[in-house]
């Protein structure tokens, strides 16, 4: 993989002001196409309880398992999310967590990765699953999905 097109995906996540992950806080620290790490803080990802509200743990997975994707897929294809799943193993009331997406599957349509969210103190808050379809991309569309 070309570290000019690594650069480019890198640089659309973060660009991106208006995105979700930007608005939910999310932070890429660490990126390829075998591993993804990044962070999201707990305050404003909460549920009603104080609790981080499991869907940003899932949006947080998303955001990392389809940023490795994208830099498995190449610059000829774009990458789309099919599925993901997530077990939630304990909560979080503070601080921040942290997300490491590992490539289970990387094949020419699809990969797959796992994706282990922590706590501050290393505690296994979520466990996620993400399929993503790789696709031909459009010409003229950009190939950055």
């Amino acid at each position: 993989m070309a570290v000019d097109r690594d650069q480019e995906i890198m640089d659309l996540f973060h660009q991106h002001t208006d995105s979700l992950a930007s608005r939910m806080g999310i932070k890429i620290t660490e990126a390829s196409a075998q591993r993804v790490i990044g962070t999201m803080p707990v305050a404003g990802n909460t549920q009603p309880y104080g609790l981080l509200h499991g869907g940003a743990s899932c949006v947080l997975a998303e955001s990392l398992g389809s940023v490795g994707s994208a830099l498995h897929a190449g610059p000829d294809k774009i990458t789309v999310g099919i599925e993901i799943n997530a077990t939630h193993h304990r909560s979080a009331a503070a601080g921040e967590v942290t997300g490491v997406a590992t490539l289970v599957h990387g094949g020419g349509t699809l990969t797959t990765y796992e994706i282990v969210i922590t706590d501050d103190r290393g505690k296994r808050v979520c466990t996620a699953r993400l399929s993503c379809l790789l696709r031909d991309a459009v010409p003229g569309q950009g190939g950055t999905g």
